[in-house]
């Protein structure tokens, strides 16, 4: 049997390119994982192609006629997507179909060489199903290239005009006829909206008269085609066509896992420095209150560290001078206004002890009455009802201390000043009020 190397080859090559091909959006958009999706799921196709009576199906004789010739087709579609790889699309066809040298015939003989069939396809619709095999990969949540097979039923009108004196044959009017086409093809997307699709479909006739000639079994002819496919849809939304569930599963899975196990990693991480920053905190407060040189002075407070043991010393754990006279005084007008004044301008960080520097003039002054006439000095810290009363309690108690620290860094005998905290139990006006508030926040000095 004589072959011809045709176009019907090079489109069928096309089909059976690698599916190595394939491409897929590996962007991430687990920000809205739980979100509904929307997809395209209508579209409509357009396609032209080859129409011949050969097909893999045919026998050693080739069919009713031995030597096929390619005619051009045409067809369209339209397909609703129902799950991501299976949807069902009404075909549409029309073309001819011919053939050469009638197996009926002697071979080789004139009349042979010169016997051959045009079938006018006026019509035909099927009703086919089509199953995507890309989106059901594991890996690529959407593929720019999608395999598929189809299968249905269809009903034809044509027209069949035999040349020849071919036994059983005759030219006739159009009659329609069922048929069932099966198919394959790759399907190439080139944006959320358009893709190239390459098709090969065989058309299996219920009747054995389609080309003119009764022989003994049902006919059949093929259609190789190349179109376009047009999606339907919302804008930003992607076909469901080629969109994997499974992958799309798996990356969702990972991204949770991913951030569930960085909220983990900061939380230890935040943990762990917090414990470090309470050990340094514990650290320095032991080193604070510890008395080094054993002076009964503490390091915090100790201006004169390292005094040789059985020094006699003053508040600020530097030696006495020798024969120092013990100086009684009375507390003047003139030192409680230095008591007032200091008392009057000191303030605070919001929340914190840490003095600011607009209270240091009239504590220099407060320094300086402890230095020249030998007083002592009780301080002792109140806050208002806002916040915990033991956050209260400390806050009022590190207060006095930070003015304490203040006044013995000026000269002033830490032996001779007392820091006490009694936080918001001894208020001297109402905590419902913000004036009220501001009069319980407050540290007193008392000279004796």
């Amino acid at each position: 049997m004589k072959l011809k190397i045709t176009k019907l080859a090079l489109t069928l090559s096309a089909v059976g390119l690698s599916t190595t091909l394939f491409a897929q959006d590996m962007k991430s958009d687990t920000a809205n994982r739980f979100d509904k999706k929307s997809f395209r799921t209508w579209s409509i196709g357009l396609n032209g192609g080859m129409l011949t009576h050969f097909t893999p199906f045919n026998n050693a004789s080739n069919g009713d006629f031995r030597t096929p010739e390619e005619t051009w087709g045409y067809g369209g579609y339209i397909k609703k997507q129902i799950l991501p790889s299976f949807g069902i699309q009404a075909d549409f066809l029309a073309g001819k179909v011919r053939g050469y040298q009638a197996n009926a015939l002697p071979s080789p003989t004139v009349a042979q060489n010169n016997s051959s069939f045009t079938t006018n396809i006026e019509w035909s619709a099927a009703l086919n199903a089509n199953l995507t095999i890309a989106n059901l990969s594991l890996n690529h949540k959407r593929s720019a290239l999608s395999p598929y097979v189809t299968a249905g039923a269809g009903y034809m009108s044509s027209s069949p005009n035999v040349q020849g004196a071919i036994p059983n044959g005759a030219s006739g009017a159009y009659q329609q006829n069922w048929f069932v086409p099966v198919g394959a093809g790759l399907k190439f997307g080139l944006s959320k909206t358009i893709n190239i699709d390459l098709g090969y479909s065989v058309y299996f006739m219920k009747t054995p008269t389609f080309d003119g000639v009764r022989g003994g079994a049902n006919d059949r002819f093929s259609y190789a085609h190349a179109g376009l496919e047009f999606s339907l849809g919302r804008k930003k939304s992607s076909q469901l066509a080629n969109y994997s569930p499974i992958a799309a599963l798996r990356e969702e899975s990972a991204a949770e896992s991913a951030e569930l196990k960085n909220m983990l990693s900061t939380s230890e991480q935040k943990r762990l420095a917090d414990e470090q920053a309470q050990q340094q905190l514990q650290q320095q407060y032991a080193k604070d209150l510890g008395d080094d040189d054993a002076d009964g002075v503490a390091n915090k407070f100790d201006k004169c560290p390292g005094t040789p043991a059985g020094t006699a010393v003053d508040g600020s754990g530097c030696a006495l001078p020798a024969n120092k006279p013990d100086v009684k005084v009375f507390v003047t007008e003139e030192d409680k206004k230095v008591v007032r004044d200091a008392i009057a301008n000191l303030e605070f960080d919001l929340g914190k002890s840490t003095l600011r520097a607009h209270s240091f003039p009239s504590l220099d002054r407060v320094a300086n009455l402890l230095i020249n006439k030998n007083f002592s000095l009780k301080l002792a810290g109140h806050t208002d009802n806002t916040g915990s009363a033991e956050l209260n309690m400390r806050l009022s108690k590190d207060r006095a201390e930070a003015v304490k620290e203040y006044l013995v860094s000026k000269g002033a005998n830490a032996s001779r000043i007392e820091a006490t905290g009694y936080g918001q139990t001894q208020p001297i006006a109402s905590n419902k009020t913000a004036a009220g508030r501001q009069q319980n926040r407050r540290v007193e000095f008392t000279l004796f």
